[in-house]
């Protein structure tokens, strides 16, 4: 006879574990695999445009040869596969940052990379400054480290010194700052050169590091390029060990995110901390997947950034027209010159997340409420869409429905 009742493991788990929260887009998206649901939740690379026959190539490539296989299935360096990181370094070089395979490690997705941060640099009770609003994933990556928040580049009444005089007064230190400083996730919305040599002058009177999340960079579709802030701080610093920026790059939006190979670029000394939290944590990443990767963007990584970045800005154009057509009087929204989101905000008084149900079951049309953006509260009024995953129709569709709910 099975006894049905169950152990109660609350009690066992340790404290930090308060800090780990699901994800509002992950949960939601396990309730849209009705194809008959317009999602503009998730921030999904659209299937198409992958590389499928460059990819498949590359796996047949390293499992054809038993010299190469060997290697792609066997066990391998926590840094990552070197002509990986040359690439990269090389990649980087174009950037303006000039650094060395030693300054480079891979990472399983660059949300790893994160998280490996988080472990390093936070302790409990430490402050981390983040943009309001920020991506949700950085706050589920820091949330177990069990840190305060507050906001980045804050208001004319806030110092380098009020921040810290505040974190102390925590039980902290302000360990750390984060930005996703080109389109960023959710809003869209890129940091001005200026914007980026203030933040840079903040970190150093605070003498902090600062996470740079290069995840959009690439996906640029009106204007020129700012530079990062890795490579702004290296011209005032001279060189990129001296540098307190550590930059996440990934191939998630430009190759596929289901291969999962990111990477972090900054200051050596870091660099072989991170590498040994990561042995701890996976050993390595996935040998045979960096092996992908590697022989793919040797192919084609030009090409593939230049048609993602062709099909994704037809796809933007068609969001940011729907919504000037479709969206009440007293609605606003970014308008990102790249990246995948729109960040939309309704007139005040507005519950974006109390609308959801309605919009999923009525209009059958989801998008992420923007409360999840805000770590320390705020933005009901307020969400983000996602315009790569969808087709330009269903992306007319389902504004259009999103109007009507709004209005």
């Amino acid at each position: 006879m099975s006894d049905s009742s169950t152990h109660d493991w609350a009690h066992h788990y340790a404290g930090r574990t308060r800090g780990m929260q699901a994800s509002e887009i992950r949960e939601l998206l396990k309730v849209l695999e009705d194809p008959a649901i317009i999602s503009f939740a998730g921030g999904i690379p659209d299937p198409t445009l992958f590389p499928t026959a460059e990819i498949s190539a590359a796996y047949a490539a390293a499992l054809s040869n038993p010299e190469k296989s060997s290697g792609a299935l066997q066990y391998s360096v926590s840094e990552g596969y070197g002509p990986l990181r040359d690439w990269i370094v090389g990649y980087m070089g174009t950037r303006g940052i000039a650094c060395t395979r030693d300054n480079v490690m891979i990472v399983t997705g660059s949300q790893q990379g994160l998280d490996l941060l988080g472990k390093l640099f936070i302790g409990g009770g430490d402050t981390v400054l983040v943009e309001r609003p920020t991506y949700m994933g950085a706050l589920q990556a820091f949330g177990p480290c069990e840190p305060n928040y507050d906001d980045l580049l804050p208001g004319s009444n806030a110092t380098a010194a009020s921040l810290s005089e505040r974190a102390k007064s925590r039980g902290g230190r302000v360990a750390a700052a984060y930005c996703v400083p080109d389109f960023a996730n959710p809003t869209g919305v890129s940091m001005t050169t200026a914007g980026r040599e203030k933040l840079l002058d903040l970190c150093a009177e605070l003498d902090v590091p600062l996470f740079e999340d290069a995840a959009y960079e690439a996906l640029r579709y009106d204007g020129p390029a700012y530079p990062s802030c890795l490579e702004l701080d290296i011209r005032r610093t001279g060189g990129i060990d001296a540098s307190r920026v550590l930059y996440c790059g990934t191939f998630s939006k430009t190759i596929s995110p289901g291969l999962r190979v990111g990477w972090v670029c900054g200051a050596k000394d870091p660099i072989r901390k991170l590498v040994l939290a990561k042995q701890a944590g996976d050993l390595h990443s996935a040998t045979i997947n960096q092996m992908v990767i590697h022989d793919v963007v040797g192919r084609c990584y030009d090409s593939q950034v230049a048609k993602v970045r062709d099909a994704y800005r037809i796809k933007r154009d068609a969001m940011l027209a729907a919504l000037d057509r479709h969206m009440p009087k007293g609605t606003e929204w970014t308008k990102p010159d790249g990246g995948m989101f729109v960040w939309v905000t309704l007139a005040a008084g507005r519950d974006a997340g109390a609308l959801l149900p309605v919009a999923i079951k009525r209009e059958q049309v989801a998008y992420v409420p923007g409360r999840a953006f805000h770590a320390t509260g705020g933005g009901e009024n307020t969400l983000r869409l996602n315009f790569s995953m969808p087709t330009v129709e269903r992306i007319e569709a389902g504004i259009a429905r999103l109007g009507k709910l709004f209005a």
